[in-house]
């Protein structure tokens, strides 16, 4: 029998497969991944070591592209407050794209070459503040939480406390003042990233203070 003149299956196919089911139903298995493609389990095998690799091409498809531009004047050369601005904004807008993929994302060890070169970009801005080793992680763990919540917090309804109308209480009086909010949801994303910018700014360190080395 002669070979068919295209593959059958391809790693981008996988992929786009596995990103399907998990828009759809949060998850993915290789039968229910091999079946949407129409091609045996063990061709898979054939193109990714298994699930593990495959989340992780997910991964990288999710935050395939450029950051967003950076909101700087032409020819003004960007700060670390600005390049940590344009890198979460672009974080959330590709995982609010597919909200579900969160919960498996943050069950393993980023190893996308693409992601990891996101965490690079943030972890230099951090550097340029001034913070260092353990600082870095945890700052770029408290984004992680604040960009994929956030992202999350889109496909809320746009009522998220059920009170009463006119209850007085600091909860009511709070649901009614969101309740003249045109966008909930991208209000809340621009103060938590306003208040999450100011508490970094506070504890950054002077220019020059510190080198790239770390603490003398």
């Amino acid at each position: 029998m002669a070979r068919p003149l295209k593959p059958l299956i391809s790693i981008d196919a996988v992929v786009t497969a596995a990103l399907e089911l998990i828009d759809e139903t949060g998850d993915f298995s290789l039968p229910k991944l091999a079946a949407r493609i129409g091609v045996s389990q063990s061709s898979i095998y054939n193109h990714v070591s298994g699930r593990e690799e495959i989340l992780e091409l997910v991964r990288g498809r999710i935050t395939e592209g450029e950051p967003l531009p950076l909101d700087v004047a032409p020819g003004a050369e960007a700060s670390w407050e600005d390049v940590l601005r344009s890198e979460i904004r672009t974080y959330r807008e590709n995982f609010a794209r597919h909200p579900r993929a969160a919960p498996l994302m943050v069950m393993q060890t980023v190893r996308n070459p693409h992601v990891i070169a996101l965490y690079e970009r943030m972890a230099s801005a951090l550097e340029d503040a001034g913070f260092r080793g353990p600082e870095v992680a945890s700052t770029l763990a408290m984004i992680d939480s604040f960009a994929i919540g956030a992202a999350l917090d889109l496909a809320a309804p746009g009522s998220v406390w059920d009170v009463a109308p006119g209850t007085d209480s600091a909860l009511g009086r709070a649901v009614e003042g969101a309740s003249e909010l045109t966008d909930r949801a991208e209000t809340a994303f621009e103060f938590g990233l306003d208040v999450l910018m100011d508490g970094l700014r506070l504890r950054a360190r002077p220019a020059g203070a510190l080198n790239r080395q770390g603490p003398a």
